[in-house]
């Protein structure tokens, strides 16, 4: 039923969506950075490590997201009550 329904968005959107293994790669990013250090010894440390692996993996990411006017204007068919501009 999920994939159903995922099929019945338009290309452009469902180009979107796949970008969401963008945000597992930037999960990834921050493990990676968090799980080299058993402990930290604040939670600042903690948030300077993340902080930092969000800027490295952040210095990689220049493509704009390509026709966004359609993409756009599809959402704001779709959810018409949902998104405001």
């Amino acid at each position: 039923d999920e994939l159903t329904v995922f099929f019945e968005f338009p290309i452009e959107i469902r180009k979107i969506i796949y970008t969401t293994n963008l945000i597992e790669n930037l999960n990834g990013k921050i493990r990676k950075y968090t799980k080299n250090k058993l402990s930290f010894t604040t939670d600042q440390a903690v948030m300077k490590s993340v902080y930092l692996a969000i800027r490295e993996a952040t210095k990689k990411w220049s493509m704009p997201v390509r026709n966004w006017g359609i993409i756009l204007n599809q959402f704001l068919t779709i959810y018409d009550k949902r998104v405001q501009l």
